[in-house]
């Protein structure tokens, strides 16, 4: 007999496995794997390059186009640093609220999902419900498009996918681009007091770090726009998170290494942004070539999320406020793997338990009020399709 879980009891599973992103996520998928075959159900694996990692989708009911995915990821975020009062790679619950690093984002909608599938399976389904669980998303959303391509070659198509990101259930049809770069500055080496016969990289990256803070101040100066005005903040933000470089004060940097993230709106052109950054780069480039010309500027792209586009009353968006009763209408400005499914051309919303405040933090949670009614979602979604 296969062996039945309560949502929490599943997420408390799913919470045991170590899931950083810079693990391998082999043995949670296994053991979704392995559960879902116990009810019958048969699962497709999608692996990265050296099959250290994989996507998991299944089909669950008939082969019928008009059924609803359910996506979410299998990877956490690192609890290294962070202060925990509990081990976060187990559960505790204290006062209603259910502590582990994973349970708000997004292990608890993948528990739920997961806990339901009895039900799925009682219901009779008419219309097929797929669940989609991959990799790396919080690194880039980079496992999700091999698994979505995939689901479209070899699913009868859905109509529509829900992701389950935090959204406290309320619905999102809309979210920024995320872009990734990594910008590489080689230099020349001499001693600070022969500057003008040398290229400093660190004093490069700062030429190119100011240009990225200058745009970001024009974008927030610029008058928003009415779609703007829905994302906080209503404007195309660029960041760097991380530099490195240099080996000691009295010596021009040879090497200076750091890291853009890009959050863009759906309105403004992504691409146009890097040419005009690769653009000032070039320019900087040619200066310090005449003075060494064994210097350069690299930059390449580690990801490229896409947004998500509102859809104007959608087949998901229809379907989540018929089951949630939400007239809202959400913007959010993290990424999700929702833009990669609508790109494929499924209509596309996010939705599910927990708040985005809890995600990545120490200690955090997901409330059991939140679980609760998450579990009621899916199983509206269950009856939805029975129907």
């Amino acid at each position: 007999m296969p062996e039945k879980f309560s949502s929490i009891e599943m997420l408390d599973k799913l919470i045991s496995f170590d899931t950083v992103s810079r693990n391998s996520n082999l043995p949670i998928i296994e053991f979704i794997k392995d559960y879902l075959h116990s009810f019958g159900i048969e699962s497709n694996l999608v692996y990265n390059s050296d099959k250290t990692k994989s996507n998991l989708y299944a089909n669950i009911g008939p082969s019928e186009v008009g059924g609803v995915i359910l996506s979410g990821h299998t990877d956490v975020v690192p609890v290294d640093g962070q202060n925990w009062n509990s081990d976060p790679f187990k559960i505790k619950e204290i006062d209603g609220k259910i502590y582990g690093r994973g349970t708000c984002d997004m292990k608890g909608f993948i528990a739920i999902c997961l806990a339901l599938v009895p039900d799925m399976l009682d219901a009779k389904l008419n219309r097929p419900i797929q669940l989609a669980f991959s990799y790396d998303e919080e690194v880039g959303c980079i496992g999700a498009p091999f698994m979505i391509k995939e689901m479209s070659k070899n699913l009868p198509k859905a109509s529509c996918a829900i992701v389950g990101e935090p959204t406290l259930l309320k619905l999102v049809d809309g979210h920024k681009a995320s872009i990734g770069l990594d910008t590489e500055v080689t230099g020349y080496e001499v001693h600070s007091s022969l500057l003008p016969s040398g290229v400093s990289a660190i004093m490069t990256a700062s030429k190119l770090v100011n240009w990225i803070t200058n745009k970001t101040e024009e974008n927030q100066n610029k008058t928003p726009r009415d779609l703007d005005k829905l994302f906080n903040p209503p404007f195309t933000t660029l960041h760097v998170g991380k530099i490195n470089g240099g080996t000691a004060s009295n010596i021009t940097a040879k090497k200076c290494i750091f890291s853009t993230d890009i959050r863009c709106l759906p309105l403004d052109d992504g691409e146009k942004i890097i040419e005009e950054y690769k653009k000032y780069a070039e320019m900087i480039d040619s200066q310090n070539k005449e003075i060494r010309p064994e210097s350069n500027i690299a930059i390449t792209r580690h990801h490229w999320v896409p947004g998500l586009k509102p859809e104007n009353d959608g087949v998901a968006e229809s379907l989540v406020r018929k089951l949630t009763g939400d007239n809202s209408t959400g913007k959010v400005s993290y990424g999700t793997e929702a833009g990669q499914f609508q790109e494929e051309g499924y209509s596309t919303v996010i939705c599910g338990p927990g708040s985005i405040e809890q995600a990545h933090q120490a200690n955090e949670f997901l409330s059991r009020d939140q679980l609760n009614k998450g579990t009621d979602f899916i199983r509206s979604i269950i009856n939805e399709h029975a129907n």
